[in-house]
């Protein structure tokens, strides 16, 4: 059996080693550090799907021209709470760090705030966006699209991206409730690492070119990716599209080019809506985390618990990277 080796790295030196790889690509400063800063927070937090595994995504892109590596994303405002960002088809979260002080601002001096942004590479880890809005004070959901790649049911063919949502709320206990997901059975980059090791999906994640359903993770990637729970992961689908797509007006995941092969951007659009507590019921924190407590008795998991201490011993510990990814990503 072999052994996977593996290259440990310190947050800083993990940061560094991305902007390196994005700068050889010719990324700005601001977009090498804003992309570095995502990659790393992700893969601190154990969500290796959207972490270096999916910086290879980024890093085909820039070379293709999928991605501008040098897009500024153009900042406008309607009124006092809503930001608007055209990405300019760079990357989407430099977007969010250019409006993230001054949504903070505004969400906290009118009780809401909203960044509506287009015309982007895929939006990343959402629960990135959230969580450092909750860490901030502030409930934060966040939807996205992108390109077409799930089959909902009575459909003929693909109809909507993965469209993943999440949510965030701060608690008085410093840890705030987080979660991340697809409204698909899976995410895509989970089936593509899957089909890159030989390793078979779990049934009712994807059906096959046929439409059949298929374990093997390469039929998969050449079918389509099924929703969670039917016609109701279909229903919470075409809600995130609404959202992230028409309100924004981004791209419809129907008429998105491929973010992995062309030289298209896919245009993909994220919605981030904010509110701060203390507008609508005083000491939110201290219930939250009170019901929390109550419910972790009950045996409920508490979702993004995990992931949040994996970040602090990765803090401390630094982060692990197989060689043989480092290796791809290098060659990239």
């Amino acid at each position: 059996m072999k052994t996977t080796a593996y290259r440990r790295f310190t947050l800083d030196e993990a940061v560094g080693w991305v902007k390196h790889l994005c700068a050889a690509k010719g990324c700005s400063a601001a977009v090498a550090l804003s992309l570095a800063h995502a990659t790393v927070a992700a893969q601190a937090r154990g969500n290796q799907a959207v972490g270096f595994r999916h910086l290879a995504d980024y890093l085909s892109g820039f070379s293709s021209g999928r991605i501008d590596p040098r897009a500024e994303p153009s900042i406008s405002r309607a009124g006092a709470m809503i930001f608007k960002s055209d990405a300019q088809g760079g990357i989407a979260q430099l977007g969010v760090d250019r409006c993230f002080d001054s949504l903070c601002h505004a969400a906290h001096a009118n009780g809401m705030a909203t960044l509506s942004q287009c015309n982007s590479f895929t939006s990343g880890e959402l629960g990135d966006y959230t969580l450092r809005f909750a860490q901030a004070g502030l409930i934060a959901l966040a939807v996205a699209n992108g390109p077409a790649l799930v089959a909902v049911p009575g459909a003929k063919g693909k109809t909507y991206s993965t469209n993943p949502l999440s949510f965030a709320a701060p608690s008085a206990d410093g840890i705030p409730l987080l979660f991340d997901q697809a409204c698909s059975a899976a995410a895509f980059v989970n089936i593509a690492h899957a089909a890159s090791t030989g390793n078979d999906i779990p049934e009712g994640w994807a059906v096959d070119q046929e439409g059949n359903g298929t374990r093997n993770a390469l039929a998969a990637l050449g079918g389509a990716l099924l929703p969670f729970g039917g016609h109701r992961g279909a229903n919470l689908m075409l809600m995130v599209e609404v959202l992230a797509a028409g309100l924004t007006g981004a791209n419809w995941s129907l008429d998105a080019p491929d973010f992995n092969q062309g030289n298209q951007t896919p245009g993909c659009g994220l919605l981030i809506q904010l509110l701060a507590p203390d507008f609508f019921s005083a000491g939110f924190e201290l219930r939250l985390s009170s019901q929390l407590t109550r419910l972790a008795q009950m045996g409920v998991h508490r979702p993004g618990w995990e992931r949040q201490h994996s970040t602090v011993t990765a803090q401390n510990d630094g982060i692990s990277v197989p060689v043989d990814l480092l290796e791809q990503l290098s060659c990239l």
